[in-house]
């Protein structure tokens, strides 16, 4: 939305202070390589000194408020709670390249602000805030989603985070893929946020902790249990995502059954019970039922309990995209990592399987063939036509 601002400065911030005007002192914006450099007060004039009505959001992170610029911009600035393990000079650098990654469903970092343990970054503003207040919220900004916009964000969601795992110089790993970092434009087009945020902050501050005690539906079994971050860790958030778009519950909060499952234990049940379809919004009053279940079934691949069997983001995408019968007999159960009354611990065949693949070490990152074409391989997820 926003081009990136430049002067040759960036690698030298100490000199574009020395050579900042007295109104730059006062709170303007400093323009630097990829982004702009912002002081403290002119953030904290641009959202009203930081009003509780202009909150947007919080997270791992930290608080996300809305403000205006001088010029009359809106953007969303985070103001970023943990203090991060690098120094000026290195956080300057790591969000340098974090503004050189440019896709259309990715959210574009405008700015940041590093005044003593002030650090903040300015993003884009994106006019219906995130998918999880849209879609999951039962106040605010709640809209009923049809499902050529569902099929939209799916599908965006996932060209975004192909481009992060396999075209992003350098690749990027996200870990925090769910419903609130992935914010929607006024057309209800995603973007995701947050990305190449984890090498700001050591892991005992954000991620693995906070996530696990907010967060917990989205977290891979391997990742949570045992560390193991892969690209495959993202895959299963993202499966979950899905299952949330087609539902419209949160897999966080909502239980299902008598058993009181989670979201993918209950798509499993539903499955082996070819009761699919009753996990389907009933908000969607009118759906391709072939479709639907195809993503739903995408949604199982992502999210198996091996986490060499679930296909990559670009397979993901070829999937959802295209007009495909799944081979879904090749499915395994999937992985599930919950609380419960003696802590946090995968359930089921999830524990056994997570704990097999941590003591066997790295697996293979690539399933099979996952998209049939002529002559593909036999193991292929895809029926050939």
């Amino acid at each position: 939305m926003r081009k990136a601002m430049s002067c040759g400065c960036f690698g030298g911030f100490s000199s574009c202070k020395r050579n900042s005007s007295p109104a730059q002192a006062e709170g303007d914006e400093i323009p630097t390589n990829n982004v702009r450099l912002f002081s403290y007060p002119s953030l904290r004039s641009a959202t009203g000194n930081f009003h509780p009505s202009n909150k947007l959001g919080g997270g791992g992170f930290g608080v996300v408020y809305k403000g205006v610029l001088r010029d009359g911009t809106q953007v969303a600035i985070k103001s970023l709670s943990a203090e991060s393990k690098q120094g000026t000079k290195e956080f300057l650098t790591e969000i340098n390249m974090i503004s050189n990654i440019h896709h259309p469903n990715l959210v574009e970092l405008i700015g940041c602000c590093v005044e003593g343990k002030n650090r903040m970054l300015v993003y884009e503003y994106l006019e219906n805030n995130s998918l999880a207040s849209v879609l999951l919220s039962s106040k605010g900004k709640h809209v009923i989603l049809n499902w050529p916009q569902r099929v939209a964000i799916c599908l965006g969601m996932a060209s975004g985070l192909a481009f992060l795992h396999e075209e992003a110089k350098p690749t990027i790993v996200h870990r925090d893929i769910k419903a609130s970092n992935v914010l929607l434009d006024g057309n209800f087009h995603p973007k995701i946020g947050d990305f190449g945020l984890a090498k700001l902050f050591p892991d005992n501050v954000t991620h693995l902790s906070t996530r696990v005690a907010g967060t917990v539906g989205y977290l891979a079994p391997e990742y949570a249990l045992f560390g193991q971050l892969t690209r495959k860790a993202d895959i299963y958030s993202f499966g979950i995502l899905l299952l949330e778009i087609v539902s419209g519950r949160s897999s966080s909060k909502a239980a299902f059954g008598e058993e009181l499952m989670v979201l993918v234990e209950w798509t499993w049940k539903l499955k082996a019970e070819q009761r699919l379809l009753e996990i389907v919004d009933p908000e969607l009053a009118e759906y391709p039922e072939d479709e639907v279940l195809r993503y739903i079934k995408v949604a199982l691949f992502c999210t198996q309990a091996a986490s060499n069997q679930r296909p990559t983001m670009k397979q993901v995408v070829e999937m959802l995209s295209r007009n495909v019968n799944l081979k879904d007999e090749s499915l395994t159960e999937p992985g599930v990592y919950k609380r419960n009354n003696s802590g946090l611990s995968a359930g089921g065949a999830a524990s056994s399987s997570a704990s097999s693949q941590a003591r066997k070490g790295k697996q293979a990152s690539n399933p099979q063939s996952t998209l049939a074409h002529t002559g593909s391989d036999s193991a292929s997820l895809i029926l050939p036509r």
